[in-house]
């Protein structure tokens, strides 16, 4: 029985793309699948002619030859021979059975995936300081895991003995299921992906070829670290299973909140009150910065509360850089209180003295507008 057209078969024109044959193909390999039809014999016919068909269109080479010879240029040992679906091939059939069923399987004799038993990740959450964060430090962590048994040098077999090839897999790690067209490669269930039983376990770790232990490290925090940040640890997580890789291990850097300094980035924000005098007069006022010196702050006369001053380079150290941010700090001024009498005296010789247009223009002008708002209401 003669074949049908390769691209009829993917409903396609002999001008199609690359692209359009793989859309095509994606499409009815998915529609026809043994899989979603199970025991309907012509959806499997289909389904092998739809895989023999992209075959060979999806190869530049064997489309050339196809389109001058047609099925004839693949008989008797012509050019590129040996047509049909090839399970091990690489792009087509394989991306639709990643959509289809997420890994895992494999058509032909390719193997994927690896040993199994790799050590887990560790977190650790270290809380630090906001000078801390600044200045950078090295810390000390205590961490609870599981390390390589040092009796049997985390082979999980007794001193003297050597772990011998797993019969179910051959030391392989996997073992293989056909169904249907495909083969399923999934984890050996008898070494657990390891390739090796042990027949004469470590009596310290009983052939897990690890124990449970807390070890402690050294970690450096870097200056100009932020609230949130990962450091990772490579090879520092749980020991793997006789001899498996390591994990890895993650510190989480929380940033302690601070009783003066708010953060932004590299910037860093405070609060400071000033008295009335000095907003009023000028003067010069003190504040800490984050390194624990002191800083001045020149304050000319007139500052009203709500004012920000700029200190450049006061701020929060930059990761990886010696550059640093700024320090802006917000004045409030301050109103007297507990006067004594003499206090009050001068206080209200200076209420008296002078326009209060002059000296207090925002007040002066928002009772302006209230009085006018009063007078348009009782009219």
């Amino acid at each position: 029985m003669a074949k049908r057209d390769a691209y009829k078969v993917l409903g396609m024109g002999r001008d199609a793309s690359a692209d359009e044959l793989k859309k095509a193909y994606r499409r009815l390999a998915m529609k026809y699948h043994p899989d979603r039809n199970p025991d309907d014999a012509e959806a499997e016919k289909t389904f092998k002619e739809v895989n023999e068909a992209y075959d060979i269109l999806k190869d530049d080479e064997r489309r050339a030859a196809y389109d001058r010879f047609g099925h004839a240029a693949f008989e008797g040992g012509g050019p590129g021979g040996g047509g049909g679906f090839q399970g091990g091939g690489s792009g087509g059939f394989a991306d639709i059975f990643e959509e289809m069923f997420g890994g895992g399987f494999m058509g032909g004799g390719g193997q994927r995936g690896g040993g199994g038993g790799q050590g887990a990740d560790l977190r650790f959450n270290m809380e630090i300081k906001l000078e801390e964060a600044f200045e950078g430090k090295k810390a000390q962590v205590r961490v609870p895991t599981a390390v390589a048994c040092e009796t049997c040098d985390g082979s999980g077999a007794k001193p003297g003995s050597k772990p011998t090839s797993c019969s179910m897999c051959a030391g392989r790690g996997r073992v293989r299921q056909q169904s249907g067209f495909f083969t399923v490669e999934r984890t050996c269930p008898t070494c657990g992906g390891v390739g090796e039983q042990i027949k004469d376990p470590c009596t310290s770790c009983g052939g897990a070829g690890r124990q449970e232990k807390e070890k402690t490290l050294s970690v450096n925090i870097p200056a100009g670290v932020e609230d949130g940040t990962r450091i990772r640890l490579a090879g520092e997580g749980e020991a793997g299973v006789r001899g498996a890789p390591t994990g890895d291990l993650y510190i989480f850097i929380s940033v302690q909140p601070h009783r003066f300094f708010q953060r932004d980035q590299a910037n860093i924000h405070c609060r400071a009150p000033i008295p009335m005098t000095v907003a009023a007069l000028g003067g010069t006022i003190e504040v800490p910065t984050i390194e624990g010196k002191r800083a001045r702050v020149s304050v000319p006369a007139g500052t009203p509360t709500g004012h920000q001053f700029r200190l450049r380079e006061k701020g929060m150290s930059m990761l990886r850089s010696r550059a640093r941010g700024d320090m802006f700090v917000q004045v409030t001024v301050e109103t007297p209180v507990n006067l004594n009498k003499r206090q009050k005296e001068l206080l209200e010789e200076f209420s008296h003295e002078g326009k209060h247009e002059d000296t207090n223009p925002q007040s002066h002008g928002f009772f302006a507008k209230v009085k006018d708002l009063w007078d348009d209401l009782t009219e």
